[in-house]
């Protein structure tokens, strides 16, 4: 986004008398292997389908007050105050057959639905991923923002319930904390995509091992900011070579191919006028709170190549980060890093980007409950980034810089084991072939 201007073994019998030791036939390896198990496992719950009903209801009766009051509340004005606005303009714009790009006509859009004095917003969304903007192009500005914010928490509701399932499912409800991550926070009330990328990563993980196509095709989001995802998109590369994972990238260019398609259904030209757009926007000369920029800045700001240097040591780090693990390679272990990895080396992103980061953050949470260490140091940091972003500190702002630092601070914190100290169990595999 420019601004124009995340059993103990069952002692007794089955009656539940003591036995005398010596006195009980021995127990088949099968019987054995069952008795060790969790009852969770063993005899698996029934869902009560009523008990879904009722979710269900209760979901779409809190989605339809919420819609309500946003409804009744909210003005087209008001919605123009977040980034949303440049998102309904881009799908107003190819809705109606226009360039999606066309500055002068996305600000006099944003004017016309009452920006007055506030700071234009144009997307730089590359075409490949145009479609979600679509029906927002036949939506008034106050009744797509409150459509934009329900899909948003849906998908990451979405993507916490998946995470939960991805750690074995624990008996805690950590994951809800994840609706306190001060990105998502941020990203939810600007409505930013970010959230969707979210999504995206973690229907991959989720889905890579049993549902390779369709993981694929779940990496779809991505390619709204393909920036962030450089590093991480090398080693999926070499990951899925090494492992002859083909499908997982076939399933990812058929999706890519389709959105695209779409997109030129309604705008033909819209490639050659996305790169005119970035040619007029000049994105690479604004100040944006990354380490590459900061590092263009600190020595010479006139050399856009000095933006790129951290993206190219990321790459050469994460290849051999890869290489030394690639026989144990684990997208819930070493891929999450490599998330990090990504969006420090990108040569240009946002607070609200870190969105991406959760599955991180949330990773080191479960780990520091394991270990018994303190929430406190998350909590601080959490805190004192939803403080920044409600203090509206500029979103270009070098004081955002400290943000990702911050939660691999906590993550090494959280993880940390002194020697000696025993590893702690391993994750319980939640895909859906183990169920």
């Amino acid at each position: 986004m420019y601004h124009a201007a995340l059993t103990p073994l069952p002692a007794d019998g089955p009656g539940g008398e003591n036995r005398i030791k010596g006195a009980q036939p021995p127990a088949s390896p099968h019987s054995l292997k069952e008795s060790t198990l969790p009852a969770t496992e063993a005899q698996p719950a029934k869902r009560n389908p009523w008990r879904i009903l009722a979710a269900a209801l209760i979901i779409a009766a809190g989605a339809a007050f919420v819609a309500g009051v946003e409804y009744l509340t909210q003005t087209d004005a008001q919605a123009t105050g977040q980034d949303f606005i440049e998102f309904w303009a881009m799908g107003q714009q190819l809705a109606h057959g226009s360039n999606p790009y066309d500055v002068p006509a996305i600000v006099r859009l944003e004017q016309s639905a009452g920006l007055g004095a506030k700071q234009p917003r144009i997307s730089l969304s590359p075409p490949a991923v145009l479609f979600p903007m679509l029906p927002l192009g036949l939506m008034r500005p106050k009744t797509g923002r409150i459509a934009w914010f329900l899909i948003l928490i849906g998908c990451l509701a979405l993507s916490l319930w998946l995470l939960w399932r991805l750690h074995g499912r624990p008996d805690n409800r950590l994951h809800v904390l994840g609706f306190a991550f001060a990105p998502a926070i941020v990203c939810l009330i600007s409505g930013q995509l970010s959230i969707f990328l979210l999504t995206g990563i973690v229907f991959f993980v989720y889905l890579h091992k049993t549902r390779p196509s369709l993981a694929g095709a779940a990496l779809l989001p991505c390619a709204l900011k393909p920036h962030l995802f450089l590093v991480f998109a090398l080693v999926l590369l070499l990951w899925a070579v090494y492992r002859r994972a083909f499908r997982v990238l076939a399933g990812f260019a058929g999706a890519l191919l389709l959105s695209c398609a779409i997109t030129l259904w309604f705008d033909p030209h819209a490639w050659p006028q996305y790169l005119a757009m970035m040619r007029q926007t000049q994105v690479m000369q604004v100040f944006i709170p990354t380490f590459g920029v900061a590092l263009r800045y600190l020595i010479d700001r006139n050399v856009t190549g000095l933006q790129f240097v951290p993206l190219a040591v990321g790459c050469m780090g994460a290849v051999w980060y890869f290489w030394t693990r690639r026989s144990r390679w684990d997208w819930m272990d070493q891929g999450i890093i490599l998330l990090v990895v990504s969006d420090v080396c990108a040569p240009y992103g946002y607070f609200t980007d870190e969105c991406i980061l959760l599955p991180f953050v949330l990773a080191a949470l479960y780990r520091a409950v394991e270990l018994k260490r303190s929430w406190v140091p998350l909590a601080v940091i959490d805190a004192a980034a939803i403080i920044e972003a409600y203090a509206q500190v500029n979103i270009i702002s070098p004081y955002y810089l400290w943000t990702v630092p911050a939660w691999v601070g906590w993550y090494l914190y959280a993880t940390h084991r002194p020697n000696g100290t025993a590893k702690p169990a391993e994750r319980k595999s939640a895909t859906p072939a183990a169920e």
